[in-house]
């Protein structure tokens, strides 16, 4: 239990961080020409911090779903979704108390439009959109963890954080914190929760992408047995 509470804590933290970065994108994105290119690319706070730190972010361990003992990890994928959730929940909710939040200009506002935008896709569209992601999630977290050079794990992060955002891709934990930044969370539950749960599958096929792929490769490039 020491060690799921641990998780869960690491969760929460991931959830805020994420919701950081949401929250500078929100401000800047249409703020000035090109504001959203700077909030794509200041966003990246929210994963340079979980990757430094060590903070448990759902989609970043999705990727490493085949390489932990099933089906042990899925509880703690669960463990971090919600733990995610509510780190996400409590920044918005932090944020409300604030100047940040209320009228034209709001980040609720500009999250409301965003969200509206999400509630009105298809759940296959949800899905698809999850899945490329998490493979640019993929490259981020996996180049930050093992390329050699100290500028290609930085880089790492930062492309793989602007590009998803910049292609209008969906991350269920920044679309956690938008849901809930704008309220829609709170006003449609069950459609909110069940739209999050689809983009969350979305990012943990576009996870293991990559990794699935790669391990075909291997195989196929295996001596045959004589």
């Amino acid at each position: 239990m020491k060690r799921v509470g641990g998780l869960f804590l690491y969760a929460i933290l991931a959830g805020f961080c994420i919701g950081l970065g949401g929250t500078v994108f929100l401000k800047l994105k249409d703020a000035f020409p090109g504001g959203n290119v700077v909030g794509a690319l200041l966003f990246t706070i929210g994963l340079f911090t979980v990757c430094t730190r060590g903070y448990a972010l759902f989609t970043g361990k999705a990727c490493y779903l085949f390489d932990n003992p099933l089906p042990a990890y899925l509880l703690d994928l669960l463990v971090f979704w919600v733990g995610n959730l509510l780190g996400a929940m409590l920044i918005a909710g932090l944020e409300h108390l604030t100047g940040m939040v209320g009228g034209e200009t709001g980040i609720d506002a500009t999250a409301a439009a965003l969200v509206e935008g999400k509630m009105g896709a298809t759940y296959l569209g949800l899905f698809v959109l999850g899945i490329l992601c998490n493979i640019c999630i993929f490259i981020a977290v996996n180049g930050y963890a093992n390329n050699p050079h100290q500028v290609g794990k930085y880089l790492a992060l930062f492309l793989g954080v602007s590009v998803f955002i910049l292609c209008g891709t969906e991350h269920s934990v920044a679309d956690m914190y938008y849901w809930s930044v704008s309220g829609v969370l709170y006003a449609q539950p069950g459609e909110s929760v069940l739209r999050l749960l689809i983009i969350s599958l979305g990012n943990v096929v576009g996870g293991v992408f990559f990794p699935l792929m790669e391990k075909g490769k291997r195989r196929l490039d295996l001596p045959e047995a004589s």
